[in-house]
């Protein structure tokens, strides 16, 4: 299969969303263009678990490598691995999700969709890319459409929160180029694999990957640099909410993971400034959640925490940590896309988020208070719900570092689950449960589109919960290889 299939389809779906005049149209090419994208997402997956049966042992499945600037050796080289495989599936589930949700949308709803349908194109592009030129670019494509959907679209302060969010991941990403110009002026090259065959020098790499990481690292929410997330959440449309949570914030964790195998010495000597700043994330992440009273402030800020497990397990440089930071991506992708969906259906009926003003919503609207009970379930990490894999399996990859401080972030990381249970089961009783206002006491429930949003979400949740080898069928060959590098650099210390 050809992955240029993969920025072909919404880049196509975008120019016939310009093209149409009525709204009619204009959702009707949005969820066929983003069914297709899931259609050429599954498919793409059943190629690759039929390649690497058949023995296929190769890093990057489904290459191609074509001259793009000749004069400064950049290429359009993609490929996929499991690891990208994976935010691929993610990126088409949210997609089709928030196309449903945004079935309503009137506001400029040609413009709204394309940026929607812009958005995915530059994560699809991103999650592709094996030259570093090619991954920044795609990289910009889905900031821009960010802050326009906020400042446009948006509710509340929305100009501030949107220039708040440009400053920020403009910041990153300048930090981010700096880090790549680094390496193709010692390099001379882009091209990610054979920069992993020959190598960075280890002076090289202690200078330019805190450029990197840091960089990414703002788009993943990383404390300190997270201070964009509450504000642009919160100001954002649903669909926009969706897409920032779910897709743009796993580019920065991604591109972590990322650099880290890239340049695996530097990840190794500033590993333990990785984790500090984590486990902060975590636990401050956690705190801050509980003074929240807006439900969209509370699941903001409930990412800061569950992102911090994403920098956690990458941090702590071994096959189990990562394997649960790719989980813990895809799983809080899923949740946090799923919570803003709740959060939106509730507020598109009530016109409040506030928890104080809510209550007894589970007698008028049953279903969407489900899928709000889902998501909070998933977010506290209980059993049988993608988040208790993903969080259980960093806490055990971080369990099996030897060293007695990183042993201890893991315990105080663990610790926060208690406290995402308290703010998690406060929202949801005082949300749901309990005597329900009479303004409130003839609302409707979910309507079809948004029954089937929450229904593809609810699935990749509850099949990640109950049937974690799958995924991890998908990522490990990708860890293994990532992990050659990063033992090799752990060795040499």
């Amino acid at each position: 299969m050809n992955l240029s299939l993969l920025i072909i389809l919404p880049l196509l779906t975008a120019l016939l969303i310009l093209l149409s005049k009525q709204l009619a149209q204009i959702r009707v090419i949005g969820l066929v263009g983003s069914l297709a994208q899931l259609g050429a997402a599954s498919w793409l997956l059943k190629l690759y678990m039929d390649q690497r049966a058949a023995g296929n042992t190769a890093t990057y499945l489904f290459e191609t490598n074509t001259s793009w600037f000749k004069a400064l050796n950049i290429n359009y080289h993609i490929g996929i691995d499991g690891i990208a495989l994976a935010m691929i599936l993610l990126t088409s589930l949210i997609v089709v999700a928030g196309i449903l949700v945004s079935w309503t949308m009137e506001k400029l709803s040609k413009e709204y969709f394309f940026l929607l349908v812009l958005l995915s194109m530059g994560a699809y592009g991103f999650f592709i890319s094996l030259d570093l030129f090619t991954l920044f670019f795609f990289l910009e494509v889905a900031v821009i459409p960010k802050f326009l959907l906020i400042g446009i679209w948006g509710s509340g302060k929305k100009e501030n929160s949107a220039m708040k969010l440009a400053l920020m991941l403009m910041a990153g990403s300048a930090l981010v180029f700096v880090g790549l110009m680094g390496i193709y002026y010692n390099t001379n090259t882009f091209d990610m694999v054979e920069i992993g065959k020959m190598g960075i020098s280890l002076g090289v790499q202690k200078f330019f990957f805190p450029f990197l990481f840091l960089g990414f690292g703002i788009f993943a929410a990383l404390f300190p640099f997270h201070t964009w997330v509450p504000d642009g959440h919160a100001s954002a449309p649903t669909a926009a909410s969706m897409f920032l949570a779910g897709i743009s914030m796993k580019l920065g964790g991604y591109g972590c993971l990322r650099m880290a195998a890239l340049m695996p010495d530097a990840a190794h000597s500033y590993s333990w400034i990785i984790i500090l700043l984590a486990t902060i994330a975590i636990i401050y992440g956690a705190f801050a959640t509980m003074m929240q009273t807006d439900l969209k402030y509370i699941n903001a800020y409930s990412s800061i925490s569950h992102c911090g497990f994403v920098i956690l397990g990458i941090g702590m440089l071994n096959k189990t940590s990562i394997n649960g930071a790719v989980i813990q991506m895809v799983s809080h992708g899923l949740m946090t896309a799923l919570f803003f969906a709740a959060i939106g259906m509730i507020y598109s009926r009530t016109h409040t988020r506030m928890v104080a003003q809510l209550g007894g919503l589970l007698k008028v609207m049953p279903f969407i208070s489900t899928v709000f009970v889902i998501a909070g379930l998933c977010s506290l990490g209980l059993p049988g719900f993608s988040g208790f894999v993903a969080e259980m399996t960093v806490f055990m990859g971080s369990w099996q570092n030897p060293d007695g401080v990183y042993r201890a972030a893991t315990v105080i990381s663990a610790a926060s689950i208690v406290v995402t249970a308290v703010y998690i089961l406060r929202a949801t009783g005082k949300t749901i449960m309990g005597p329900i206002s009479d303004e409130h006491a003839l609302l409707s429930d979910a309507t079809w589109n948004e029954k089937l949003a929450a229904g593809l979400l609810i699935i990749g949740i509850l099949i990640i919960g109950l049937a974690p080898f799958l995924i991890n069928q998908l990522i490990m060959p990708s860890t293994d290889f990532l992990m050659i590098n990063i033992d090799k650099a752990i060795t040499l210390k």
